[in-house]
């Protein structure tokens, strides 16, 4: 038993796929299902750009899931639900993930349960989450585009994307990097990063964070466009992990 994070992301073509999916947003076909093994879940918009954005990106949505294993995250994805949410996309991606370590709390829980140890030759997965204190709004959104564009062609991203249950105030983002390297690199080196962190210590932004690594093992779809190699020294099915 493993606990398997997948972070899924649906893009869409037209006006009638892209409402369906708003409404989806507004009520989650999760609703009130009975699913086996999931343990947490949010239905997520996304924001333009590839980090925080107050402007919307309207073709993209996203679905976070926790699951008690691999197997059953692997059943959900062959479910109706995910049906549902594909019949009409573009593009789709799942990532799925073990938690590498986490801190914080998202909606007054603690999700994510550290399952592997971190192995720097590995690609690394990072999701950072915070509700934003209304009052300081004004000045997080001040900060914030500077910092996401700082992301754009780094070393070793290979995706990233604003993500949030509800625009201005509960903001996401996920990135995925081909080395823990690359994401240090990002996180300490880079200016723009390192000034925002500062900010957030000084000034208090937020009302509830989170900060979460993973080790994603399997990559599926067309919308992110890299394959994983499995882990070294490994006990894990080797049949759940992509090639």
């Amino acid at each position: 038993m493993s606990q398997t994070t997948v972070i899924s992301f649906f893009k869409y073509k037209g006006f009638k796929n892209k409402w369906q999916a708003l409404g989806r947003m507004g009520r989650p076909p999760l609703l009130n299902q009975n699913i086996t093994g999931l343990t947490f879940w949010k239905a997520l918009g996304a924001g333009s750009g590839n980090g925080f954005s107050v402007w919307p990106d309207w073709s993209t949505f996203g679905l976070l899931t926790v699951f008690n294993s691999e197997e059953e995250a692997n059943n959900f994805l062959d479910s109706d639900i995910i049906k549902e949410y594909q019949s009409s996309s573009e593009k789709i991606s799942h990532v799925l993930m073990h938690s590498i370590k986490a801190h914080g709390k998202w909606s007054k829980q603690e999700p994510f349960n550290a399952e592997v140890k971190y192995d720097e030759s590995r690609p690394i997965a990072v999701i950072t989450r915070a509700t934003i204190k209304p009052k300081l709004a004004y000045k997080f959104w001040c900060y914030v585009p500077s910092v996401s564009k700082s992301m754009d062609g780094h070393d070793g991203l290979i995706f990233s994307k604003g993500i949030g249950e509800w625009p201005i105030f509960m903001q996401a983002t996920f990135s995925f990097w081909k080395k823990g390297e690359h994401m240090m690199a990002y996180a300490y080196s880079n200016k723009k990063h390192s000034d925002m962190v500062k900010k957030t210590r000084e000034l208090g932004w937020y009302s509830e964070e989170l900060f979460s690594r993973f080790h994603p093992f399997e990559v599926r779809g067309n919308l992110i466009d890299f394959k994983l190699k499995p882990p070294r020294h490994t006990n894990q099915n080797p049949l759940l992990q992509s090639l």
